[in-house]
């Protein structure tokens, strides 16, 4: 497991914009998919957004409004969030795994999928 570090979240109004970001050690190269869950109060975690050098996959809900991209020579992945809405508050964890099967469209995939985690960004919207 690789320890990585998310940082960006924050509290904005309703339409506004965070950009959320994640970096995994430079001794841990090639994280092959690399992405971001969300975990709202009492619910479970979902996905939000995975991509691999190939593919980017978004949740339905945020599809349109959030763009995920990424950094390899920092070993990087963004989140850039705009037109958020309350619904989106919760707390914000990235995640990877070397392995590039697990980017797969967000209603397939899994947290069990990956097994390096931030430590969890949050974000609260007010309206």
């Amino acid at each position: 497991q690789v320890q990585l570090v998310d940082s960006g979240g924050g509290s904005v109004q309703a339409g506004g914009s965070l950009r959320l970001s994640c970096v995994a050690p430079r001794s841990y190269l090639n994280m092959r998919c690399m992405g971001w869950f969300r975990q709202a109060p009492g619910k479970e975690r979902e996905g939000v957004a995975l991509t691999d050098d190939d593919s980017i996959y978004y949740a339905d809900s945020v599809k349109g409004r959030f763009t995920i991209s990424r950094d390899n020579a920092k070993n990087t992945v963004y989140l850039q969030m705009n037109s958020l809405k309350p619904e989106d508050l919760g707390m914000y964890y990235c995640a990877a795994t070397y392995s590039p099967r697990w980017c797969r469209p967000l209603s397939l995939s899994s947290p069990t999928d990956f097994p390096s985690w931030g430590q969890g960004t949050q974000v609260t919207v007010s309206s």
